[in-house]
């Protein structure tokens, strides 16, 4: 199977159409066709359904497409780390990260290194936990920042010296956000949006100690901006970590929990990973951050 055709299949899937890929990738459609083609041939399975409407994915299209990404985004990423390996520290630094105050930690440590090494920069990836480590174990990320804990057999930790503490953004014209606090009791009933956890909704409700039957879980959502854009609109109370989302001058507030509820975060990398010379020099001075933050 031809890297080159994954690129070509990866473009067509994108576009929903060979016409707009051909003309992207700087073929003609015949010969993009023709390619496709034989790639179905290879495989023994359809992976394109052509219609006058556009091009849409078969299942086995669906599972390529998504095997095809991750074998394209690490090529892209062995290549660079080959081109830039040598005496010049430069190159890209992949990072994953759930949405956390804490990323301000490798900004500050980013921003360290800029002073020396112009040529640094960054790919920020962001994902929950499991995501996160899913992508460290294939190779597609250097370094993660991960709420869960992990097994330390298979990967370095550093507990992060910042604490996110949770509570709740709301319209400053809610009659909850007459309190300086939030006491998990004065959400009974409400309408609440909540982060959404994979394979578990309630499982966020237990972690903060919520009583899933005594609340009402009307949204949920990936991002927080998401959230707070539907509280901003009056559907509810979003549950969210501070300093997530700028409230200043706008119609919405955050209030905390109390008593107070905190969440960890850990930095982690593979035992035994193969760096490149970028993504040592971060970690190198992003341990030494940690020691003199501490």
């Amino acid at each position: 199977m031809d890297i080159r055709v994954l690129k070509y299949f990866l473009a067509v899937a994108r576009e929903q159409s060979f016409s707009v890929a051909a003309e992207r990738l700087y073929l003609s459609q015949p010969t993009l066709s023709r390619q496709l083609k034989e790639l179905e041939d290879e495989l023994g399975k359809p992976l394109l359904i052509r219609s006058s409407k556009g091009v849409t994915l078969t299942e086995e299209g669906m599972i390529l497409r998504a095997r095809a990404e991750e074998i394209v985004e690490l090529l892209d990423k062995a290549e660079q780390e080959v081109k830039q390996n040598g005496g010049q520290i430069a190159g890209m630094v992949h990072i994953g990260a759930g949405e956390t105050y804490a990323v301000k930690l490798i900004a500050d440590t980013a921003r360290r290194l800029a002073e020396d090494y112009p040529d640094l920069s960054y790919s920020i990836y962001s994902a929950d936990g499991s995501d996160v480590v899913e992508k460290l174990d294939k190779g597609l990320l250097d370094f993660g920042m991960v709420f869960q804990s992990v097994d330390t057999s298979k990967y370095n930790v550093i507990d992060l010296p910042l604490k996110d503490r949770f509570g709740v953004l709301m319209r400053r014209d809610f009659p909850l956000a007459e309190k300086e606090y939030i006491k998990l009791s004065d959400l009974k009933g409400k309408p609440l949006i909540i982060p959404r956890q994979p394979n578990h909704n309630s499982m966020f409700l237990d972690t903060i100690g919520i009583d899933e039957q005594s609340v009402n879980v009307i949204a949920q959502y990936n991002l927080v901006y998401n959230g707070s854009v539907m509280a901003s609109e009056g559907m509810g109370y979003c549950i969210s970590l501070d300093k997530l989302i700028n409230t200043e001058g706008s119609n919405m507030c955050f209030r905390p929990f109390y008593p107070q509820i905190e969440t960890e975060c850990s930095f982690i990398w593979k035992r035994g990973a193969v760096f490149s010379r970028a993504a040592e020099k971060f970690l190198e001075q992003f341990v030494s951050d940690m020691k003199e933050y501490k």
